[in-house]
């Protein structure tokens, strides 16, 4: 079977713009989260929105004016901004010129959950708040799904599969997973893949208060107000960005001379078929087992899971409960953490920007902690590496857990370079 190398990554994120900025304040216990000032929409006296009530957020600081030409600009939303930000980056990381490259075989995967949020909801006030029927020209264009992952193969001239995966808040790891399944299989020899979400927008932050799910902001630190797996948490924090790696197949890599952060070595996906919102500690636990099995390994093997961890009720305790029933004893040894407390939930880009959490921390050989986990719930009682990060760790696996609603669960696995 061919191996499959990450040698490219990255990132736009509330915890910075580049992977060292991130995975450096990630390590720090630092937050992203901040008190969103969500325009008020108001339009010539026309109509006036006050701030929804879900007020906090993980807001990434980018300016799209700085990257991309006026003209072009015009026809990218927020999230595509991002997509192709943390795509160049990921490019020049892995040294890639593409003029040795066979194009042909060599495509782009992205995951997200909401597409072109700021378009749709800019498109509907025009519409419903201005009765105006004179909308942005290329709206359509702007926030269909599969536009961040059309402009970056547009962006390197790249002929192979190029699809967008939206399963909600595993999207990003599907895509990534996926990516890995087509070099495997001997499809293509190189895949831009990841993720990209921007949800920060009025419409969306009020249906995803609707659910009743978003955190409580926490009246002394908002930064503070995600809190997975303690028993004071209030439920999850939307945040923004995009996540991107290149992956080859192993020998592509070494015959250009690559630089190798890690490989991905499993990948596992099912789905809990049971209730829409609801998460299965059997399914969670499936996608673990699959994961493992893919990568030829034991769960003794992982040293860290990044956890799913969404500081909701229902998730924490069922992600618990899953790794336990996989990892048995070695559940209390292996170290978990939620880096969702930092930069907040991604949706669709979430497992994707917390694949490569992963993978950092295995280059780096440093764990970073679940922050904000000052009351212990007795429902969850793993070794969650509480407040502060873990140095000097030996990690030869690192496994990161992405479940969604919809039931689809996923679940990579990536491994230590030798030598």
């Amino acid at each position: 079977m061919r191996r499959v190398a990450v040698t490219g990554i990255g990132v736009i994120s509330p915890l910075g713009n580049d992977p060292d900025e991130f995975f450096n304040n990630l390590a720090q216990g630092r937050s992203g989260i901040v008190r969103l000032h969500t325009p008020a929409l108001a339009h010539a006296g026309k109509l006036v929105l006050e701030n929804p009530k879900a007020h906090i957020g993980g807001a990434v600081s980018f300016d799209g004016t700085r990257l991309f030409p006026a003209p072009r600009l015009r026809m990218l939303d927020r999230v595509s901004q991002f997509a192709l930000a943390a795509a160049a980056q990921a490019v020049r990381d892995a040294d890639l010129a593409f003029d040795n490259t066979d194009r042909q075989r060599a495509g782009v995967f992205v995951g997200t959950g909401m597409g072109g949020a700021q378009t749709t909801d800019d498109g509907y006030f025009t519409l419903y708040g201005e009765s105006s029927d004179r909308v942005k020209p290329y709206s359509v264009l702007m926030a269909m799904n599969n536009a961040a992952a059309s402009w970056i193969g547009i962006e390197y001239g790249l002929n192979g599969p190029n699809l967008t995966y939206s399963t909600a808040c595993s999207s990003s790891a599907v895509a990534i997973g996926e990516a890995a399944r087509r070099i495997v299989s001997g499809d293509v020899d190189m895949m831009i893949a990841g993720g990209t979400e921007a949800p920060l927008t009025y419409g969306t932050l009020v249906a995803w208060d609707a659910l009743k799910i978003l955190a409580t902001a926490d009246l002394q630190d908002p930064a503070a107000s995600c809190k997975p797996f303690a028993k004071d948490r209030t439920g999850l924090v939307l945040g923004e960005g995009a996540a991107i790696v290149v992956l080859e197949d192993w020998q592509h890599a070494q015959a250009r001379g690559a630089r190798v952060h890690a490989e991905l070595v499993g990948y596992g996906l099912c789905t809990d078929a049971s209730h829409i919102t609801r998460p299965t500690v059997e399914g969670q636990a499936a996608a673990m087992w699959r994961a493992l099995e893919s990568a030829a390994m034991q769960p003794e093997d992982i040293g860290y899971i990044n956890a799913h961890g969404t500081a909701t009720l229902a998730n924490d305790a069922a992600e618990t409960a899953a790794i336990k029933k996989v990892f048995d004893a070695h559940a209390c040894r292996v170290a978990v953490s939620s880096t969702k407390a930092m930069h907040g939930h991604l949706l669709g880009a979430a497992g994707a920007l917390e694949f490569v959490a992963a993978v950092l921390a295995l280059e780096r050989q440093i764990i970073p902690p679940t922050i904000n986990l000052h009351v212990p719930d007795p429902e969850c009682d793993l070794d969650y590496v509480p407040g502060k990060a873990r140095t000097g760790v030996e990690l030869v696996a690192v496994m990161s857990n992405s479940f969604a609603f919809g039931g689809t669960n996923a679940v990579l696995i990536c491994r230590a370079v030798k030598g």
